[in-house]
């Protein structure tokens, strides 16, 4: 088949290193895949496709990167068989196409006018344009809301993490006082002032417990920390976490979370709000604390049962990390491969 996946961007977050990663074992399993990609100016886009050819923060990457003018002109297509917007800034481009791009598909990772764009616009291309793609997304929490919303179905295949990067370091394992590990980031929606609250809370009671940050925003924070990792190389990260014992989500809503299903992956004890998305991965006492939704003393009361119970966070850690190493990148490809081959036939 020939695939063409339309980014908004492919900068290093949860959401393109999904869509390359399916665009990648798609084009090493022989499709021909293209990823468009916005870039403002002739000159750079002329520059980018001489110099670039894969995402800086990718080891590898099979499919071929394009270039165009971020109005996603219809021109600049290649024509094929199967066409996917990876996000709502390319939806309505994608929906406006003729059939010669090929069949259409929205691959949605957020309830998107949450955070991603202003609700009226979102919701009017979701309610419009976008009604005429067919929807995969990767959660159960968006296909109930594109459902209940919209009266739009969705195929559902939840994202799996990519275990060669996360994986259990044993020689980062911590032996001293509990670390917690918390993204830092500027987004509010991503709770990072909120975790770090938290943090403050029930380290009245358990002092000597560490908090490491890491993010790719800012280069230096003015969140409290005793460690923190700026733009670690994406190798670096399985460290971190592995180092930790408690992964702190104190995000608002998630799509999924993949930090969080990352650090699992790295055998770290998840502490999380109900997020949504933390449906699909965080059971509560089963593979993670879950804490109810933006209720901050509940946050506290699972983080503080973390810290104070070793052995049900070790076992909590345990069962985590075998849910997440129970799904596969290839099953999920071989996945998204027979709906498209489904939508052809």
């Amino acid at each position: 088949m020939k695939i063409t996946f339309v980014a908004p961007h492919i900068k290093p977050a949860g959401g393109p290193r999904a869509f390359l990663t399916y665009a990648d074992l798609l084009a090493r399993r022989g499709h021909e895949v293209t990823v468009i990609v916005p870039v403002n100016g002739a000159f750079r886009r002329f520059i980018g496709s001489l110099l670039v050819k894969k995402p800086k923060w990718f080891a590898s990457f099979a499919p071929k990167l394009k270039r165009v003018d971020p109005a996603y002109n219809e021109k600049d297509i290649p024509d094929g068989d199967i066409i996917v917007a990876t996000a709502w800034q390319t939806a309505g481009p994608v929906a406006s196409y003729g059939p010669a791009k090929g069949k259409k598909f929205y691959l949605v990772q957020h309830y998107e006018s949450l955070y991603h764009g202003k609700p009226e616009i979102v919701d009017r291309l979701w309610a419009g344009p976008a009604m005429a793609l067919q929807k995969i997304t990767i959660s159960n929490w968006i296909k109930g809301i594109l459902k209940e919303k919209f009266n739009s179905d969705a195929d559902l295949i939840l994202t799996p993490v990519d275990l060669n990067l996360f994986h259990f370091v044993s020689e980062a394992k911590n032996k001293g006082p509990a670390r917690i590990c918390l993204l830092d980031h500027e987004y509010k929606w991503k709770g990072t002032v909120e975790g770090a609250r938290a943090f403050e809370a029930v380290k009245k009671d358990f002092p000597d417990i560490k908090l490491v940050l890491f993010g790719v925003r800012r280069a230096v924070t003015n969140i409290p920390h005793d460690e923190y990792h700026y733009y670690p190389q994406q190798k670096d990260l399985a460290k971190i976490y592995s180092s930790c014992d408690i992964f702190l989500c104190p995000s608002d809503y998630e799509g999924l979370g993949m930090p969080a299903m990352e650090a699992m992956a790295c055998h770290s004890a998840v502490v999380t709000w109900d997020t949504g998305g933390s449906r699909d991965y965080a059971f509560d006492g089963k593979t993670a604390f879950v804490a109810k939704h933006a209720d901050f003393d509940d946050l506290v009361r699972k983080l503080k049962l973390a810290v104070s119970d070793k052995v049900l966070r070790e076992q909590i850690a345990e069962n985590g990390y075998k849910f997440i190493r129970s799904l596969s990148w290839e099953n999920a490809a071989t996945r998204m491969e027979d709906i498209f081959y489904n939508a052809q036939s």
